[in-house]
């Protein structure tokens, strides 16, 4: 039976890879969704895009938080009840009839989602062999893009009809693989490591927990100074990309169509657009394989970055035009005429070939990111670390949400939709030079602070002798 455990491992790992996707599937409903909902409850887009900011905000704070505790107790427990704290959130924000208690609501998810962010991450790094780890946490990384598509095909389809649908789904499927996340067995901490592998091999554990002492300690490496700071520029360079469904709807409805088909449209045409995101697989691949002393991962990314700004710039100012769609008709209706217009027309198929291109490029950064994250710092350190780097992402999103809905509005008096869509995306690649710069310095500080938690958790290994616990070392 030498199988089993290693589908024990594998329905674990893909429980926790599609709790990570439902979590962005209810974080990515809402930006498809902007115009019928501020519709339906008399706000404003502006409106609309505050409640993503604050949303994003609240994730990174409650990440920080969930990932500590989960630094010093068992995860799996927090992951249950986080999940049915965002769950219970979804259904409940159905229910709102003004603006008010919709934003408290979705504020309250948020505090939930924040939990599978952070812990989340935490369990997977032990769930993987450390030289998988890059595969692994790119797998982590499509399941978190498929999950914001699978919200914008939701809100884009069935959402056009009654925005509450896609919710009700979301929270549905949450539901269902939080029953089955109590049988899955949370992996024991450090046991992907290779040098804590004699400890585990004679039946001991490792007993290490975090402190707030450590937190001090967490922030004055260097390597984590500098992607935590990577964090923030990238965020600020792509937060903006929320808003792109709505670039999407505004370019159909710049052909003549109503905003419920430019919806299901627009956002049918994104979800084809995204569809490079999937070659994160490869990228964490690659970087498994090119890692080196971890500098390997780091060009990597620096490569996808400066590929793919350019791209995304270009992507934004390609008209969708000479659609041939049916007017009201039904979704599968629409659906064979954008997929006919992927086939044949010229301007569909461009942007499809320019995004496909800048996708795939970006995606390198995420999985290289997180794994570099990962093998600078220690097991019992990983759920906090993560979770504060979700709070300086979270402020570079947040400002980067809030800046493009200002800069929006403020092109309009200029330049009519959807061109003010695209000028204000285009600008925000400017962020991707810092982020860069970012790379750039890390390299000069990675390898030896990778070297430094290989030797800690070696000697660590060494006192298995003696009684494993913290006071030891």
């Amino acid at each position: 039976m030498p199988l089993k455990p290693t589908l024990k491992r594998f329905f674990a790992f893909a429980v926790f890879i599609v709790l990570a996707s439902l979590d962005n599937a209810a974080a990515g409903v809402l930006p498809p969704l902007y115009a019928i909902i501020a519709r339906d409850l008399q706000a404003s887009d502006a409106a609309l895009g505050s409640v993503t900011a604050v949303y994003i905000l609240i994730v990174a704070v409650a990440a920080v938080l969930w990932g500590y505790r989960g630094d010093q107790k068992s995860r799996k427990p927090l992951l249950f009840w986080g999940t049915l704290v965002w769950v219970s959130a979804m259904l409940l924000t159905t229910l709102a009839k003004t603006f008010p208690v919709f934003l408290l609501f979705q504020m309250v998810t948020a505090v939930g989602v924040g939990g599978i962010s952070s812990l989340g991450f935490s369990v997977v790094s032990d769930l993987v062999p450390a030289h998988r780890r890059g595969l692994a946490l790119s797998l982590w990384s499509v399941s978190q893009g498929i999950g914001a598509s699978l919200g914008a095909l939701l809100a884009g389809t069935v959402g056009a009809f009654d925005w509450r649908y896609p919710f009700w789904i979301i929270a549905g499927l949450g539901l269902l693989f939080a029953v089955l996340f109590l049988f899955t067995r949370e992996p024991l901490r450090g046991q992907a490591e290779p040098e804590l592998q004699p400890v585990f091999a004679q039946g001991k554990t490792y007993d290490f927990r975090i402190s707030r002492a450590d937190i001090a300690l967490l922030l004055r490496l260097a390597s984590n100074r500098w992607l935590l700071l990577q964090s923030f520029f990238y965020a600020l360079a792509y937060g903006s990309t929320v808003w792109i469904p709505r670039w999407a709807v505004a370019r159909v409805q710049a052909e003549g169509y109503s905003l419920e088909t430019a919806t299901i449209v627009g956002n049918l045409i994104i979800a084809v657009l995204s569809l490079g995101g999937f070659t994160a697989v490869l990228s964490g691949h690659l970087g498994d394989r090119w890692q080196g002393d971890g500098r390997g991962r780091a060009r990597l990314a620096v490569v996808g970055l400066l590929v793919s700004a350019p791209l995304y710039a270009w992507l934004y100012f390609i008209p969708f035009r000479n659609l041939a769609l049916p007017e009201a008709g039904s979704f599968w209706q629409l659906a064979t005429a954008v997929l006919h217009a992927f086939l044949t027309n010229g301007w569909v198929i461009l942007a499809f070939v320019v995004a496909f291109t800048a996708v795939t490029f970006q995606s390198v950064d995420p999985p290289n990111w997180a794994a570099l994250i990962t093998d600078v710092n220690l097991p019992e350190h990983r759920g906090t670390i993560i979770g504060i780097s979700r709070l300086f992402r979270a402020v570079g999103n947040a400002i980067s949400v809030w800046l493009a809905g200002w800069l929006f509005a403020s092109l309009t008096a200029h330049l009519p939709e959807p061109e003010n869509y695209a000028v204000g995306l285009s600008i925000f690649q400017i962020f991707v030079l810092p982020a860069l710069l970012c790379y750039l310095v890390l390299q000069k500080y990675v390898a030896g602070d990778r070297q430094s938690i290989t030797q800690q958790l070696a000697r660590r290994a060494q006192l298995s002798d003696d009684p494993f616990t913290q006071s030891q070392l």
